[in-house]
């Protein structure tokens, strides 16, 4: 079982729960940089912005078997 959108508890969960971390502090920034660009009248908008998750392995899953 996996999660998204990781929380302080899924540690404390039984098994604790494996799940995907999203980089909120990179999505942050992006989101403020794009504010201030249309605050200030400047006309780069990306289409979309990409951002990997971090994949977070706890006990809800196991090693893959070779």
């Amino acid at each position: 079982v996996i999660g998204y959108d990781d929380s302080a508890f899924m540690n404390y969960t039984d098994p604790p729960l494996t799940t995907l971390r999203q980089p909120i502090e990179a999505m942050s920034r992006a989101a403020v940089a794009l504010l201030v660009n249309q605050i200030t009248g400047e006309s780069s908008t990306p289409s979309e912005f990409l951002h990997a998750p971090e994949l977070v392995v706890r006990n809800s899953t196991s090693p893959v078997r070779g």
